[in-house]
C-alpha cells in the first residue's frame, strides 16, 4: 500500500489499484507457456480479491460451452455443474452480458433464482458465486467466475476491483502472444487463445461427438440433444460429460420420449454407428 508524504497509510487511488491489478496479472503471467496461463490468471484474481476461487468459461452464443481454467477443483466442479444443467450465475451471465453477484446462495432471492445450482454448490460449500461476463466488441465471450465459501455481498471497492479484473483477463487471453519477442512470435504462430480454445474444448470433445450421434439417433436439433442429455445426467446425478462418455462407448442410448431411455442399448446396438435403427 502507498503511503503519503507525512508518513500516515492511505487508501490507493484508482489508477494505484488499476495498476496493481494489471501488475499483479502480468505478473501472474509472465515466463509461463501458453497453455499454463489462464490457469494463473484464475489464481492471480483469487490473490486480488476476497474469494476462494476463480474460472474461466467459454461462451458459445448464449450459452456455456466450456470451461477455459479453473483454481481448484471446486470452482472446476461448479463450472462443470452449470455446464451440465444449462443454467446457473454464469449462463445468466452470458444472457444478459452483465455481472450477475449471487451474495447467498442459501436463502432466498439468490437461491430461488437457480435452486438446482445453488443447491449443488452450496453442497460442495459454496455460498456465494460472482460471474462477470468477458467481452470483446461487444460481444460476450465467456465470464470469470469467482467464488467463496461465506456469503456476503463485494464491497464497492472489490466489485471495481473484479471488473478490473475481468478487463485484464480478457485482454491478456486475447493479446498475450504479443508478449513473445520476434523470434518466440515466429515460432509461435497461432499459440495463444486458439490453442487454450482447443485445449479447454477437449475435455468437452466426447460432450460435442454424442451431441452429433443423439441429433441422428432421434432427429433433433443440437440444442435439443444436449437437453437431452443435460436432463439425463440430472436424473442419474452426474455431469453430461460423463454421460457423453457412456453414449459414445455406447453403454447408453438415448430413446425416443415414447420409448424412453435404454441403458442396455450397446449390447443390443452393439454394431450402432450412430444411425438411425430399424424401427
Amino acid at each position: 500500500m502507498s503511503v503519503d508524504g507525512a508518513g500516515g497509510g492511505r487508501e490507493p487511488s484508482e489508477s494505484e489499484e488499476r495498476a496493481r491489478v494489471t501488475e499483479t496479472l502480468t505478473s501472474a503471467a509472465k515466463g509461463l507457456r501458453p497453455d499454463d496461463v489462464p490457469q494463473a490468471l484464475c489464481h492471480a484474481c483469487v490473490e486480488l480479491l476476497p474469494v476462494t476461487g476463480a474460472s474461466v468459461s467459454i461462451a458459445c452464443g448464449r450459452t456455456v460451452r466450456a470451461t477455459w481454467c479453473a483454481s481448484d477443483s471446486t470452482a472446476a466442479r461448479l463450472a462443470e455443474a452449470q455446464y451440465t444443467l444449462g443454467d446457473g450465475p454464469c449462463q445468466s451471465a452470458i444472457e444478459r452480458a452483465a455481472a450477475v453477484l449471487a451474495d447467498d446462495l442459501t436463502r432466498a432471492p439468490d437461491a430461488g433464482r437457480w435452486p438446482v445450482f445453488a443447491h449443488e454448490a452450496v453442497e460442495l460449500g459454496v455460498q456465494a458465486v460472482f460471474s462477470l461476463p468477458l467481452g470483446v466488441g461487444g460481444a460476450t465471450i465467456g465470464t470469470l467466475d469467482l467464488y467463496r465459501h461465506t456469503p456476503g455481498a463485494l464491497s464497492s471497492r472489490d466489485l471495481r476491483i473484479a471488473l478490473w479484473a475481468r478487463d485484464a483477463v480478457t485482454f491478456a487471453l486475447m493479446n498475450l502472444h504479443a508478449g513473445y519477442d520476434a523470434d518466440e512470435r515466429a515460432s509461435q504462430e497461432g499459440v495463444g487463445v486458439a490453442s487454450w480454445m482447443e485445449a479447454s474444448e477437449a475435455d468437452h470433445s466426447e460432450v460435442y461427438q454424442a451431441v452429433g450421434m443423439v441429433m441422428v439417433q432421434l432427429n433433433l436439433g443440437a440444442e435439443q440433444a444436449l437437453d437431452r442429455m443435460r436432463a439425463r445426467a440430472f436424473a442419474q446425478g452426474r455431469t453430461v460429460t460423463e454421460v457423453a462418455h457412456d453414449i459414445l462407448v455406447r453403454t447408453l442410448r438415448l430413446g425416443s420420449e415414447t420409448e424412453g431411455d435404454s441403458e442396455d442399448a450397446g449390447r443390443r446396438d452393439a454394431g450402432d454407428d450412430g444411425r438411425e435403427g430399424d424401427r
